[in-house]
């Protein structure tokens, strides 16, 4: 078979190396990765692409957005499901069916003026299908868990190139694996998920001077030691290029504006901040808490999970400048995330408290220093790092052995070789590697 064979099947763009369109097209949004694609049309089109891959020995791996890319696309099809972008709201079920290439943002577009919000993360322009096959821990997951237990339904297409509706009781297994596992496992073109009743949002950052750092991150040991599940706060020491250094609390707040004040006012007494956003916060406008960027950009990214932080972390964590990454983050953790409930996917449970995040430039000339920069915070830490990672928060290098249990990762790749022997698909860490 040839490429004009598959061409010949889709609707949708095939593009190879040279082609036009093809550079913007196969770029991820980490710009360091570069991929082949084909464009999907509909759920048929990913019909489509599968069967002929099986035909021809290919494999298949899917990005809508392109975030989470590993860059291990060697002998791959990329396929690209941004078209599939239907949102469509059930209030009455609080229930939103999304197609594969809808983004967070327009979910919480949607849902927001009824007072309903899903479990987003923090960047309004990652697609809401990698994010929750992979888990999701976002603003939210201290009160609600994991995105992926949020889950009802899932529009698939197996390695056979059949199309298919997967819930709990219709393929227990199937359902499980998904949620949380990755994507190694059939095509998703569609997700229904569940909502969740937000009368109002109290959040915003509150940004300092680099001097007040020891002051903020005590607030912070001490707001995070008492929060309810309803508070999420996030510690960021900030470098931005060309910027004086900064530290900034990121948080939301699951209740009444009055309320969120109360909990914080630890924050009233760190004299000194150049900026307050704080405020009731449409669901719309969540993004605008911490307003990442939106286009793409060359970044090297690395995670790590901590179990604890004490006074002793936060002396490390201080000790040392922060170029040249742009930003050393620590988000508070715990709450649902530690306590799944019965129905809950391969994600698990999460039980370290903090999740430590470390995230530089990745152009030729800062790439390496980025890296070694972030080798020795990790050093530096080592006895507060607990080895294990949430799978969306892999980075290029790592294997999906560093976000599962032995028995986790046991019982993923039975599944993976049962439903997918031929190795169609492949995830951007896959159960297998």
């Amino acid at each position: 078979m040839t490429i004009n064979d598959l061409r010949s099947v889709l609707k949708g763009r095939v593009l190879l190396a040279g082609d036009d369109g093809f550079e913007q097209a196969a770029t991820a949004w980490n710009l360091t990765v570069r991929q082949p694609v084909a464009d999907a049309a509909d759920a048929d089109d990913v019909a489509a692409l599968v069967r002929y891959a099986r035909r021809a020995g290919m494999t298949v791996t899917a990005q809508p957005s392109g975030h989470g890319a590993s860059g291990d696309v060697e002998g791959l099809i990329l396929l690209r499901t941004g078209l599939l972008d239907k949102v469509e709201v059930r209030a009455e079920e609080r229930v939103v069916r999304v197609g594969a290439g809808v983004k967070w943002g327009q979910v919480l577009a949607a849902a927001g003026p009824l007072g309903l919000t899903g479990l987003s993360g923090s960047a309004p322009g990652v697609s809401v299908t990698g994010y929750t096959l992979g888990g999701g821990v976002g603003w939210f997951s201290r009160k609600h868990g994991f995105a992926s237990d949020s889950v009802r339904a899932i529009d698939i297409v197996d390695a056979d190139g059949e199309p298919g509706r997967v819930t709990a009781e219709s393929d227990p297994e199937l359902f499980w694996a998904l949620r949380g596992g990755g994507g190694d496992f059939a095509v998703v073109t569609a997700l229904e998920l569940e909502l969740y009743p937000v009368p109002v949002l109290y959040g915003g950052r509150v940004i300092w001077p680099e001097h007040r750092t020891r002051e903020v991150y005590d607030a912070f040991l001490e707001i995070t030691a008492e929060a309810p599940r309803e508070l999420s706060v996030w510690i960021n020491r900030l470098q931005p290029p060309g910027a004086p250094p900064m530290v900034t609390l990121d948080l939301t707040y699951l209740g009444e504006a009055a309320r969120g004040e109360d909990l914080l006012a630890r924050i009233g007494k760190i004299e000194g901040a150049i900026s307050d956003s704080r405020g009731v916060v449409p669901v719309a406008d969540l993004g605008d808490i911490t307003a990442e960027p939106t286009d793409p950009a060359p970044s090297i990214a690395r995670a790590e999970l901590l179990t604890g932080l004490d006074a002793d972390a936060v002396e490390l964590l201080l000790a040392k400048p922060v170029e040249p990454l742009i930003n050393v983050q620590i988000r508070h953790l715990g709450g649902a995330l530690a306590e799944p409930g019965d129905g809950a996917g391969a994600s698990g449970a999460v039980t370290e408290p903090y999740l430590l995040g470390l995230l530089g430039l990745g152009l030729p000339h800062t790439a390496d220093a980025t890296r070694a920069k972030q080798a020795e915070v990790v050093a530096d830490l080592e006895a507060y790092i607990s080895g294990r990672k949430p799978y969306t928060v892999l980075s290029p290098g790592e294997t999906a052995a560093k976000s599962f249990s032995g028995g986790v990762l046991a019982r993923l790749r039975e599944i993976k070789r049962a439903r997918d022997p031929h190795n169609v698909f492949r995830a951007n860490y896959p159960v297998l590697g």
